[in-house]
Parts: structure tokens; sequence; C-alpha cells
């Protein structure tokens, strides 16, 4: 009895999401005293950006974004290039594979975000303080223009002006009867798309990472597996179901269409906020449906199972 005691005061008292970095874990307090740290100070987080850690977790996020563009951006390319008969399909599932194993790479150092929706999103959750977001979206950006960077100097100028770098587009300038034309999708539409694409990626994967009770039932490698196969899901989704030339698809990872924009430029521009702004607005929406989740909701189902066993 006592032990079952135990088990469930732990379970109550868990919180759903980790701590601040910067805040001490219960283990690491004294019984009976309550840490006098100011909000303030936990949420800044201001001398993150001393720690000798922090900014060896921001270089694998710079080094990982940068070899995520890199791959992604090729696999695009080399996809549209061959003329596959469903290239949709090779590329989403090529993109899968090559996001779950640069986050098994990258997360044992930086927690594996290498991307700003998923770093803003920890922000937002109480995951992480601003201090840390910042230095790792900070990271996650200059990998992005990285990355661009070696595919600019591996691909020949052909290449380069016909698919722009595999850059995130809206629209697009083709020749009509008439002259040119700007083809590509509504950007009320793209917009809308990105919101929903970065809330159902955050909802449907990122949420198993955020909690420690699933990610501890789960494991690390099936995370991983499941955060590329529903990106790759969702890349699939964006591309199919619009189907409108000249528009790329739901860009979900901001730093990788930074990238090509400032290498590359021109129209990569043209709708370029739409790509920030779409999954700003779709963490926001997360975060909300995770404070607003009474905490024994989301602890019954354990709870149930240490009364019936």
């Amino acid at each position: 009895m006592a032990g079952n005691g135990e088990d469930e005061e732990n379970i109550y008292g868990r919180n759903k999401v980790q701590p601040f970095a910067s805040t001490p874990t219960p283990g690491q307090l004294k019984e009976g005293k309550e840490p006098k740290v100011p909000l303030l100070s936990k949420v800044l987080g201001l001398e993150e950006f001393f720690s000798l850690e922090v900014w060896r977790a921001s270089l694998a996020e710079l080094l990982g974004t940068a070899v995520l563009v890199f791959a992604l951006d090729t696999i695009v390319i080399s996809t549209l290039q061959t003329e596959t008969k469903t290239p949709n399909l090779v590329m989403s599932v090529l993109i899968a594979f090559v996001v779950a194993v640069l986050l098994l790479a990258t997360y044992p150092i930086s927690g594996g975000h290498i991307n700003p929706i998923v770093t803003f999103a920890a922000l937002l959750t109480g995951l992480i303080s601003i201090s840390r977001a910042a230095v790792f979206i900070l990271a996650q950006c200059l990998g992005g223009i990285l990355g661009a960077l070696a595919l600019k100097a591996v691909v020949n100028s052909g290449i380069e002006g016909t698919y722009s770098l595999a850059g995130c587009t809206v629209t697009i300038v083709a020749p009509g009867p008439h002259g040119p034309i700007v083809i590509g999708l509504e950007t009320s539409q793209a917009l809308w798309l990105e919101i929903i694409c970065s809330f159902v990626f955050l909802f449907a994967s990122v949420w198993m990472a955020f909690d420690r009770r699933q990610a501890k039932a789960v494991g690390r490698i099936m995370i991983c597996v499941i955060l590329g196969i529903v990106l790759g899901l969702l890349v699939y989704i964006s591309t199919t179901v619009t189907a409108t030339k000249g528009y790329g698809g739901a860009g979900l990872n901001p730093a990788r269409c930074l990238g090509p924009a400032v290498v590359r430029g021109g129209h990569l521009w043209n709708g370029h906020w739409i790509f920030w702004t779409g999954p700003a607005i779709g963490c926001v929406a997360f975060a909300l449906y995770v404070k607003i989740i009474p905490r024994e909701h989301t602890h019954t189902y354990y709870i149930n199972s240490l009364l019936t066993s």
C-alpha cells in the first residue's frame, strides 16, 4: 500500500512538461523549501547566455539544421529532376527518413529541435527559457543559410535557376500568352495551410517528445520515427491537395525557408513572411491547447491503471 501511494503521488505531482532548463528539479531541492527564483528571471534565463552547455547544444542545432536543409533541398530537386510518376510520395518518404535520422543524431545533445517551430513551441509551453530559445533559433537560421550555401556550391547554375535551391515559394512568375504572369497559391490559403500543418505537426508528434510520460513510454527512437513520419505526411498532403504550380508546399520549418531565400534571393522573398507567421500562430494555438488541458485528465489512464492493478 505504501508503495502504491508513493507512485500515485508522483504521478499527480509530476508536471506534464519539463520545467525551464534553468529551474532546479525537485530532486535538487531540500524537502520543505521552495525555490526563491523570480518568475521573470526564470522565464528570461539570462544566465544561459553564458552557459557552455547551451552553446554546445546550439552548435548541434546549427549543424543539424544545415544538414537538414542540404538533404531536404537535394531530395526535392533530385525527385523533381528524375521525373518520377509519384514525386510527392517519393519525396515525402525520403524526407521522413532523413528527419528521423537527424533527430536521433541531435537529440542527445540539444533535444533535437532543428526547427524554429519546435523551439518556439517549447518556449511557449515552458520547457525552455527565452534566452535558450533565442540562441537555438539563431543557430537554426544560420544553419539554414549554411545548408543552402552548401547546396549552391554543389549544383550547377542551371539547376539552381530552375529549382531556386528548392526554396519555399507561394507564387512564381511564369511566361504567359500575353507576357509574364504570376501563378501559385493565394496568400490567405498559404497562410492557413502553414497554420494548420504547424499545429498538426506539434499536436500529433512533437507533444509526445514534450510530455515526459509519453516520451518514456514510447521511447526516443520511436518518437523520432513518428516525428519524421508525421512531417513526411504533412509534406505529402500540402503538396498534393493544393497541387498548384508555383506553390512549393507547406514550409514547416522557417529556417529551411530562410536559407535559400538569403542565398538565392529574388522571388523567394515574395510571401516569405507566411512561412514565419503561419507557424508562429500554430505554435500559439498549440500552447493554448496545452495550457487549458486539466492536469488530472492527462493522467487519468495512468492513475486508473495503478488503482486497478
